[in-house]
C-alpha cells in the first residue's frame, strides 16, 4: 500500500488509486498521516475537524469516522486505537513524504554532485502539487510548510549540485522561474547569478542582483546579506566563481546550556522520570511545571548536564523571560538564535517567523538534540519552536501548567513539588554545615521557607553574610508578619522571594489577580487552607462558578493548590505575599466582614440543626448571597469539623481587632458543638479565654 501527500491525498494499491470517498474522510486520513505510527488523541482529532462541538457529539462521530476509514482502506488493521486515540500504522517507504526527506538526506550527505543532482531530482519528482492539497486544516498547514520550506531547499542544492556538475546553462531557465516564483530567496538570486556569470553572461547575472536588491528593499526595507552582496562584487571583479554545496560544511554541533547548578541536593524521582521520558520515542516534549521557587531550571539545567551524552547533535537553551522583569522574548528572536547556532549564516534566515521556524524544523529534523526551552508562560511561545519530528527531546519549565502543550501537542506534565523536608534538611545542611542547625531550629525554619529550594538558599546566605547571627534570629524575623518576607530580599531581582512571587502576580488576568490579593485576607483571619464558599464570600458575589474558574486560573498558575474538591491552600511564603497585596486593599473593613460573615452565619446554621431550639445570632455581620447546603446533622457535622481551624483563625482575628462581641457570639454558638461528647477540649478552652469567659462545666 503507498501513501501520498506530497499534492491530493491518495491511497494506492499497487498502481491502483483507492478512492477516499467525502472530504471528512480525506482529513482523516490526512491528519492521522502527518503523525503516521504515532498515537493522536481523540480529542484531538475531534477538534480539528469538528471545531468546538462538544466531546460527546465529537467523539461519536469520529468514532463513526474512523470506523468507515478503515473500511476504506481495506486492511483495518492498520488503524488501531491506541491510548484514547488512533494509529495509522505506516510501513517503511510507503509514505511519499518519507521518501522525499530521505531522499533529500541521502543527498545531503553525498559529496558527488551527479549522484547528489539524481537523488534530488528523484526526490522532487515525488511532489504532484501542494503538501494536503485541499484539505485546509489549521492542524496541516505547520506540517505542510515544513515540508514545503525542505522542496525550497532541496531546490537549491539541486541546482548547486548541477553548477558543481558544470551545467551552468541547462539550469538557467528553471532557476529564472524559480527567482519568480520566491523572489525574496538570495540563495535562488546567488545560483542564478552564478550560472548566468558562468555563461558568459556577466550584464545579465549583474541585473538579477539589481532586481533582489530592488526587491529586498521594497518589500523588506533591508539591504541584501553579506553573501549576495560579495557575489556581485566578485562578479563585477571578473573572479572565478565556485558554488559551495551546503554539505561540504558540517553540522554544527550547539552546546548551549547554562552552567550546572552547584551543590544540587535531591529530586532523584524526577531526575529518573526525565531520563525515561527522554528515552521514549512517543514523548518529545516534558513539561517541569511548578511554583515560583521550586526549582524547576535548576532540576532540567542539572539534569540536562548529566544527560547531554545520549544527544550527540548538541544542545540549545534559551530562556523565554515568561516571568520576570524583563521583557518576554519574541519567536522570532529564538528562532534566529537557535538557526545561528545550528549553522545557518544570518543572510540566509528569513525574516518571517513561519518561515524561520520551518527552516528550524527542517534543520533539527533527524538530529539528535536536546531543546530547553525555559520560563516559558504560555504555549503560544512553544509550538514555533518545536521540531517535526520526534528524534529530539524538549524540556519545557513553566509556572503555568500549559495544558494546551499536553492536550493538543503530547506533552507529559511533570509537576514538581516542594521539597520534602529530608530534601529541604540536606540542602540546608550542605550550605550552612551540621554545627549551625539543631533540630529545635532546622525544622520550622525548613517550614517557614515553606520547603521551597530559592527561600532555602536565600536563607543560608543570609546566616552566612552575618556570623553574629544564628537561626534562631532570623526565625524569628521570618515569622514575623509583617516583615517576614523582607527578611529573604537579597537585593536581587531575580533571587529575592519578594520578586520572584511578583512575576507570577502579574501575569494573572485582573479578575484572577484580585483573587490572590484577597486570599490574603484568610491569611491573617483564617486559615490557609480554604473553601470555595468562603471565597467567594470574599469577592463578594453570588455566583460560585464564576468563582471557581478564577480558582483554576491560579492553581494552573501553581499559585494554589486544589488539597481536595472545592478546598484550596497555599503555601506559607506565598501567603505572606498575598497577605502584603491585601494590605494595598481600599475596602478592608467590608472584606474582613464579608469573610467573619461567612464563617459565622454558616456555623450558625450547622448549629440551628444540631440544636433546633437555639436562635439564631450571627453578630450582626453580613450574610453571604452563597452558602453551602447544610440539610442533616450529618452535612452539619462535616462542614464544621473541616472548618473547625479556620472558625478558631477567625476568632483570633477578631479578638486581636478588638471585636470582642463577636468572639462572644461565636462561643456561644459552638458552645453545643465542643460539649457534644468532649469534642475538641482545647480548641473550647482558647475560645473561652478569647471570649473571656470561663468554660461552663458541660464544655
Amino acid at each position: 500500500m503507498r501513501f501520498d501527500v506530497l499534492g491530493p491525498v491518495r491511497v494506492r494499491h499497487g498502481t491502483v488509486e483507492v478512492p477516499v470517498p467525502g472530504l471528512l474522510r480525506q482529513r482523516l486520513l490526512g491528519l492521522l498521516l502527518a503523525h503516521a505510527n504515532t498515537p493522536v488523541s481523540a480529542e484531538w482529532l475531534s477538534t480539528a475537524l469538528w471545531g468546538g462541538e462538544s466531546e460527546r457529539r465529537g467523539g461519536s462521530k469520529l468514532h463513526l469516522l474512523v470506523h468507515r476509514l478503515r473500511k476504506t482502506l481495506g486492511e483495518p488493521e492498520r488503524l488501531v486505537s491506541d491510548a484514547g486515540g488512533y494509529l495509522l500504522q505506516v510501513e517503511p517507504d510507503e509514505l511519499d513524504s518519507e521518501r522525499f526527506e530521505t531522499l533529500l538526506d541521502l543527498a545531503e550527505r553525498n559529496f558527488d554532485p551527479q549522484r547528489r543532482a539524481d537523488l534530488l531530482r528523484q526526490a522532487l519528482r515525488l511532489w504532484r502539487g501542494t503538501p494536503y492539497q485541499d484539505l485546509d486544516l489549521a492542524e496541516l498547514a505547520g506540517e505542510a510548510q515544513r515540508i514545503e520550506e525542505r522542496r525550497l531547499a532541496g531546490l537549491e542544492q539541486l541546482h548547486a549540485a548541477e553548477l558543481d556538475c558544470g551545467r551552468h546553462s541547462f539550469i538557467i531557465a528553471e532557476l529564472s522561474d524559480l527567482v519568480r516564483e520566491n523572489p525574496l530567496r538570495e540563495r535562488l538570486h546567488a545560483l542564478l547569478m552564478t550560472a548566468l556569470y558562468r555563461a558568459g553572461r556577466q550584464a545579465d547575472a549583474l541585473a538579477v542582483y539589481r532586481r533582489a536588491r530592488r526587491t529586498m528593499v521594497d518589500e523588506l526595507g533591508l539591504e541584501p546579506g553579506p553573501a549576495l552582496r560579495d557575489l556581485e562584487q566578485r562578479i563585477l571583479a571578473g573572479e572565478h566563481i565556485e558554488f559551495e554545496p551546503p554539505t561540504a560544511r558540517p553540522p554544527a554541533r550547539p552546546a548551549q546550556l547554562p552552567h550546572d547548578v552547584p551543590g544540587f541536593i535531591g529530586r532523584d524521582a524526577e531526575l529518573t522520570e526525565l531520563d525515561r521520558l527522554s528515552e521514549k520515542a512517543e514523548v518529545p516534549i516534558a513539561v517541569v511545571a511548578g511554583t515560583a521557587g521550586v526549582g524547576k531550571s535548576a532540576l532540567v539545567t542539572h539534569w540536562a548536564h548529566a544527560a547531554r551524552e545520549r544527544f550527540p547533535d548538541g544542545q540549545l537553551y534559551v530562556d523565554l523571560r515568561g516571568y520576570g522583569p524583563d521583557q518576554p522574548l519574541t519567536t522570532t528572536e529564538v528562532l534566529a538564535g537557535f538557526l545561528r547556532a545550528l549553522g545557518i549564516p544570518g543572510d540566509a534566515i528569513p525574516a518571517d517567523a513561519t518561515e524561520r521556524a520551518a527552516r528550524f524544523r527542517t534543520v533539527v529534523d533527524q538530529r539528535r538534540m536536546l531543546i530547553v526551552l525555559d520560563n516559558a508562560a504560555a504555549p503560544g511561545q512553544i509550538r514555533p519552536l518545536l521540531p517535526g519530528t520526534p528524534t529530539s527531546f524538549v524540556v519545557v519549565t513553566s509556572r503555568d501548567s500549559l495544558s494546551g502543550l499536553t492536550a493538543r501537542d503530547g506533552a507529559y506534565r511533570l509537576v514538581l513539588d516542594r521539597m520534602d523536608p529530608g530534601e529541604a534538611h540536606a540542602l540546608l545542611t550542605d550550605r550552612l554545615g551540621e554545627d549551625v542547625l539543631n533540630a529545635g531550629t532546622a525544622k520550622p525554619l525548613i517550614e517557614r521557607c515553606a520547603r521551597l529550594p530559592l527561600a532555602l538558599r536565600v536563607a543560608a546566605e543570609r546566616l552566612h553574610q552575618s556570623g553574629s547571627r544564628d537561626v534562631s534570629d532570623l526565625l524569628e524575623e521570618l515569622t514575623d508578619e509583617q516583615r517576614g518576607l523582607d527578611a529573604l530580599d537579597t537585593g536581587d531581582e531575580h533571587t529575592s522571594v519578594r520578586a520572584v512571587f511578583s512575576w507570577s502576580y502579574r501575569n494573572l488576568p485582573d479578575d484572577a489577580a484580585r483573587l490572590f490579593r484577597l486570599y490574603g485576607f484568610t491569611c491573617r483571619h483564617a486559615g490557609h487552607r480554604i473553601g470555595v464558599f468562603a471565597l467567594t464570600a470574599l469577592l463578594g458575589c453570588d455566583d460560585v462558578q464564576t468563582t471557581r474558574r478564577l480558582l483554576d486560573v491560579l492553581v494552573r498558575a501553581h499559585l494554589l493548590t486544589e488539597v481536595s474538591y472545592g478546598r484550596y491552600e497555599m503555601h506559607a511564603l506565598l501567603g505572606d505575599y498575598a497577605a502584603e497585596l491585601a494590605e494595598l486593599e481600599q475596602d478592608r473593613p467590608a472584606i474582613v466582614a464579608r469573610l467573619l460573615g461567612f464563617y459565622l452565619h454558616t456555623a450558625d446554621q450547622a448549629m440551628r440543626i444540631l440544636h433546633p431550639e437555639r436562635d439564631p445570632d450571627a453578630g450582626g455581620l453580613p450574610r453571604p448571597v452563597a452558602m453551602p447546603t447544610l440539610s442533616n446533622q450529618e452535612s452539619a457535622v462535616k462542614w464544621l469539623d473541616t472548618e473547625r481551624p479556620n472558625l478558631m483563625c477567625a476568632a483570633e482575628s477578631a479578638a486581636k481587632a478588638g471585636m470582642q462581641d463577636l468572639v462572644t457570639v461565636l462561643f456561644r454558638m459552638l458552645h453545643g458543638y465542643f460539649a457534644d461528647g468532649d469534642r475538641y477540649y482545647d480548641d473550647a478552652q482558647r475560645l473561652a479565654a478569647l471570649a473571656g469567659g470561663a468554660i461552663p462545666d458541660d464544655c
